[in-house]
């Protein structure tokens, strides 16, 4: 009897090891879980947010995670939709897991798979009925053998939260980081820098996006493509010159016109850089750190320029080529770092579009991870290499010409701070400009935390 259940679990095992590759924290080890079952979502996202805590963007962590399960788009969505929310929300499950278990779960995929089943169990939307996140958080804990021994913590740790739920929060009303999901030092900068504003801000970069796309003039203008929407039975409203808002995101690959260039994906602020450098056909332009193309592709569907699009990553210019095809459009595009001048001819430009490195403290709501990765020494760091990068291109600029400043970041030594600094060293004229925009979500404005500023260099 002995020998024959040895013989069932060694083929059992066989079997699993045929059906599923193996995950470690880079890959997936094995398990009898349904690529279209919860478990299998919940621990793919742990698998993700495990490599966050490890010091990895979330877009990278999934992008890995994904290519090694090499399950179906259906799976990758539902593991994806799990860990941004738990991003969202890992302030606050983070204090929950410091209130109900005795010392930080180890290893930090089963702290991870903890954050996931909670921010399920936690959210103003519940997705999923708690019974079921309770019981497809254990199912994937038990099939992972790295964490199958905690399997009963996670039962206990879920079970408990849902009949302590009230009380918790009581524990909780003291804790910022449980209140707002962010940092503490990301708290006090924020009500540092913005005394009245601090707490919309900070509750806006909680905020779900908005799905904004761009009109591309070329090709169609914003009346007839929201008559297009209509008849698409996507409801959509304009909410800037060449902004169209739709009312319920969709994937990229059901946006009408979306492939043969009608329209690109980008947010209503990103969309006002492109009119501010006063663009006319014939001049030659320079999008320093362009990937991955939003801005580069809208500066070519408002005029006929002589275009280069530079970017210190090979693999995010590869981005800029794929939109440029996308649109049909033409630029010259060159690895090389801003801050250099080994990929520069000598020939100045007319127009230079600098959207220089930050901590992109404005677009959190897009990448919540961002909060959890940065430290507050970013901050003087990041503004000491974009000042570099802006005092380079200014010399690369003719007579004339203009620099517009472009950072996606709330923090004023990043944005108002460092275009007051760059005044005075390069003795440039400032021109009217948006100044710092802060993330809004709002019926009448929905759109992300950017600052403009832009300069002209003297004459001849």
């Amino acid at each position: 009897m002995q020998g024959s259940r040895s013989v069932t679990i060694l083929a059992f095992a066989l079997y699993s090891r045929r059906a599923f590759p193996p995950l470690t924290v880079d890959s997936v080890t094995t398990t009898p879980l349904k690529s279209d079952s919860l478990a299998y979502s919940l621990l793919g996202a742990a698998r993700a947010v495990a490599l966050v805590r490890g010091g990895l963007a979330l877009p990278q962590a999934l992008n890995r995670v994904g290519n090694t399960l090499q399950t179906s788009a259906q799976a990758r969505g539902a593991i994806q939709d799990i860990a941004y929310r738990t991003m969202r929300l890992r302030g606050r499950v983070d204090a929950l897991i410091h209130l109900m278990t005795a010392k930080p779960p180890q290893p930090a995929l089963l702290a991870a798979l903890l954050e996931c089943a909670l921010a399920l169990l936690g959210a103003a939307d519940p997705a999923y009925e708690a019974f079921t996140v309770v019981d497809q958080a254990v199912s994937a804990a038990s099939t992972e053998p790295e964490i199958a021994h905690a399997r009963g913590m996670v039962n206990a740790v879920l079970r408990r939260f849902l009949r302590e739920r009230d009380a918790l929060a009581r524990q909780l009303a003291g804790n910022r980081e449980a209140q707002w999901n962010y940092p503490a030092w990301w708290i006090d900068a924020a009500r540092s820098a913005y005394p009245a504003d601090w707490e919309a801000l900070l509750a806006a970069g909680n905020s779900l996006p908005p799905l904004t796309l761009r009109i591309n003039r070329r090709k169609t203008d914003p009346v007839a493509y929201l008559a297009l929407l209509e008849q698409h039975g996507m409801p959509a409203r304009q909410v800037g010159p060449d902004a169209v808002l739709l009312m319920q995101p969709v994937p990229v690959q059901r946006i009408p016109g979306f492939a043969d260039g009608l329209v690109s994906v980008q947010d209503a602020a990103a969309q006002l850089a492109a009119p501010l450098l006063d663009l006319r056909d014939g001049m030659r332009v320079l999008d320093a750190c362009a990937a991955p193309g939003g801005k580069t592709g809208h500066m070519l569907e408002c005029a006929e320029l002589d275009l280069l699009a530079l970017d210190q990553d090979g693999q995010r210019l590869q981005r800029v080529a794929e939109n440029l095809e996308r649109l049909r459009l033409r630029a010259s595009l060159k690895q090389g770092d801003a801050a250099g001048a080994d990929w520069w001819d000598g020939q100045p430009f007319d127009r230079i579009l600098a959207d220089v490195p930050c901590t992109a403290s404005g677009i959190v709501r897009r990448h919540p991870d961002i909060r959890w990765l940065r430290r507050k020494g970013d901050v003087a760091q990041l503004t000491a290499v974009s000042a570099r990068i802006l005092d380079n291109l200014w010399r690369m600029l003719a007579p004339g010409g203009k620099l517009l400043f472009v950072t996606c970041s709330v923090w004023p030594q990043e944005s108002e701070g460092q275009a007051a600094a760059f005044t005075l060293r390069n003795q440039a004229e400032r021109l009217p400009a948006p100044g710092q925009l802060l993330p809004v979500a709002a019926d009448n404005a929905n759109h992300d935390g950017l600052f403009y500023a832009l300069f002209q260099k003297p004459g001849l």
